[in-house]
C-alpha cells in the first residue's frame, strides 16, 4: 500500500511534502481548465503529475476537485431534464471523470519508476461551493453521496482521500465517515477566513473535537492566503491529535480562473514554510497558484 511510507514519514515527525495546484497550473501552460482535461488532453494532466513528482512531492493529488453527481446535475433542473436536453452519458461521466483521473496520477508515478514510495490522494471537496456552507446538503444526504463519491475513489485504487477546502464542521463530519466505510486514509483540509475560523463561524477547535472520534490520518488549512492559512495552522496543532499540515493557494481569484501575481515567489514561500514547519505543520505543499518550482523549493530544502 502506497500510503504506508507517509504514514512512517508522519508517525516519526518528519516531513510530507504534498504537491501544489493542478487547475491553475493547466491554465499557466495556456489551456482551460474548464472539463478538467482528463479525457481530452490526458497527457497535460498527466505531465503536471510527473512535474510535481519530479520536484519531489511525496503525495500527488488527483484532478478531482468538484467532480461529483450533484456537480453534473446543478446544471439541470432534474435528471429528467437532464435526459432531455443534456449529452449522453452525463450520469455517469463524473465517476468516469473520477477514476481517470486517478488513473492518470499513478500512470505519472508508475512513468517515474517510483513504486510505492509516493501516495496517489484523491482528491474532492464539498458537495456544494466550497466558499458556501449555507448551499450544504442536509446531513442523509450528504452522508448518502460522500458515501457513494468516496466508493468510486476506493475503486479506481487511490492511496488516500484528500477531502479539501471544507467549510463546516457537518461536512467534516460525512466525508470522514465515508472514507472510514470505504477503507481508506483521509485528511481533511479545512478553508479557514482571515480570523482562523471556518466559513460556517464553527471554530476549528469544534472541528478537531467532532473528528476526533473518527481518527482522520491528518488536518490540514488549504485554498486560503498565507496569512490565513497560518492562524488556522495554530488552531490545528493546539487542538488536533493528528498531524497537520497546510497548503494556501497564493494569486487572486478572478472568477472563472485564477489570476497569477508575483507576492509569493518560490524562495518567499520556501521562507513561509520555514515558519509553518517550526510552529508544527508536518504536511506542506501548496494550492491554487502554486507550482512545481514552489514544492522543489519544499523538498530540497526544508529537509535540509
Amino acid at each position: 500500500m502506497s500510503y504506508a511510507p507517509v504514514r512512517a514519514r508522519l508517525d516519526a515527525g518528519e516531513l510530507v511534502v504534498l504537491d501544489g495546484a493542478i487547475g491553475t497550473e493547466i491554465l499557466r501552460r495556456e489551456v482551460t481548465w474548464a472539463d478538467h482535461q482528463l479525457q481530452t488532453r490526458p497527457e497535460l494532466v498527466r505531465s503536471i503529475h510527473s512535474s510535481y513528482l519530479a520536484a519531489g512531492a511525496d503525495v500527488i493529488s488527483s484532478n478531482t476537485f468538484q467532480l461529483s453527481r450533484r456537480g453534473f446535475m446543478q446544471h439541470f433542473k432534474d435528471a429528467e431534464h437532464m435526459r432531455h436536453i443534456g449529452a449522453s452519458g452525463l450520469e455517469t461521466r463524473w465517476a468516469e471523470l473520477v477514476q481517470a483521473g486517478v488513473r492518470l496520477a499513478q500512470e505519472a508515478r508508475q512513468a517515474a519508476g517510483l513504486g510505492d514510495s509516493v501516495a496517489v490522494a484523491g482528491a474532492m471537496t464539498t458537495l456544494e461551493w466550497c466558499f458556501r456552507p449555507d448551499l450544504a446538503p442536509s446531513g442523509d444526504a450528504a452522508d448518502a453521496e460522500y458515501r457513494e463519491l468516496a466508493s468510486v475513489f476506493a475503486e479506481a485504487g487511490c492511496d488516500l482521500l484528500l477531502i479539501e477546502t471544507v467549510n463546516s464542521v457537518r461536512e467534516a463530519v460525512a466525508a470522514a465517515r465515508a472514507a472510514r466505510a470505504v477503507g481508506l486514509p483521509c485528511w481533511i483540509a479545512f478553508v479557514p477566513d482571515e480570523a482562523g475560523n471556518l466559513f460556517s463561524g464553527e471554530t476549528l477547535a469544534q472541528a478537531c473535537a467532532a473528528l476526533e472520534p473518527l481518527q482522520p490520518d491528518a488536518l490540514l488549512v488549504n485554498c486560503a492566503p498565507p496569512s490565513d492559512i497560518a492562524l488556522g495552522l495554530r488552531q490545528l496543532v493546539r487542538h488536533s491529535s493528528a498531524p497537520v499540515g497546510i497548503y494556501p493557494h497564493i494569486g487572486r481569484f478572478d472568477p472563472p480562473e485564477w489570476m497569477f501575481t508575483d507576492e509569493y515567489p518560490p524562495p518567499r514561500y520556501l521562507e513561509l514554510a520555514r515558519e509553518w514547519l517550526a510552529s508544527g505543520a508536518r504536511i506542506i505543499g501548496g494550492c491554487c497558484g502554486t507550482t512545481p518550482e514552489h514544492i522543489a523549493q519544499l523538498s530540497t530544502r526544508l529537509r535540509m
